[in-house]
């Protein structure tokens, strides 16, 4: 009887080990944390969108991360077709007359604006404001420089990875295989 006691608090002190060890040993994957993507749509953006979807859902995230949210302001002319951005003395031009916008330049020029605007504000914090995916799929989420290369190690296709969004036609910063 004593054996048989013996041999089963052996084999729950094993299964106890091999688990704390496994656990220790994971093999999970690191993913980002989608449930924290702020959805944009470039397209939106280049529409006449940038300011509503900067106060209504990047600046109250951009709150946990800074004292003060900045103002923009947007000029949006249909009579001439010119869409401009203002915010902490910066002007970006959305669209113009004369712009050749076919080849989504705006909708470039827009997400280009928004993060700009963002970034700048997190000069001094730990956060930036990274890019996820592009077009009509665009989405931002705050990351930390750790969390960026975590993900940039992780994900092996360059089109997985966030970035930080420049003002250069075509790619404007997404990373791409080509």
């Amino acid at each position: 009887m004593k054996l048989a006691l013996s041999v089963v608090v052996l084999i729950v002190v094993l299964i106890a080990l091999i688990t704390v060890f496994v656990k220790g040993c994971s093999t999970e994957a690191f993913v980002l944390d989608y449930e924290k993507m702020i959805f944009l749509d470039a397209e939106a953006l280049a529409e006449g969108g940038i300011g509503e979807k900067y106060s209504c859902d990047v600046a109250p995230a951009l709150s946990q991360y800074v004292s003060t949210t900045a103002d923009i302001n947007e000029t949006f002319d249909t009579s001439n077709g010119s869409y401009v951005v203002e915010s902490q003395g910066q002007t970006y031009v959305i669209f113009s007359p004369g712009m050749d916008i076919s080849e989504g330049q705006n909708w470039g020029n827009a997400m280009f604006a928004l993060f700009d605007i963002v970034n700048c504000q997190l000069r001094e914090s730990d956060y930036e404001f990274y890019a996820i995916n592009g077009g009509n799929d665009l989405g931002g989420m705050f990351l930390t420089h750790d969390i960026y290369m975590q993900a940039t190690k992780e994900y092996k296709n360059r089109s997985d990875w966030s970035y930080l969004p420049k003002l250069e036609h075509p790619w404007y910063g997404q990373p791409h295989d080509k």
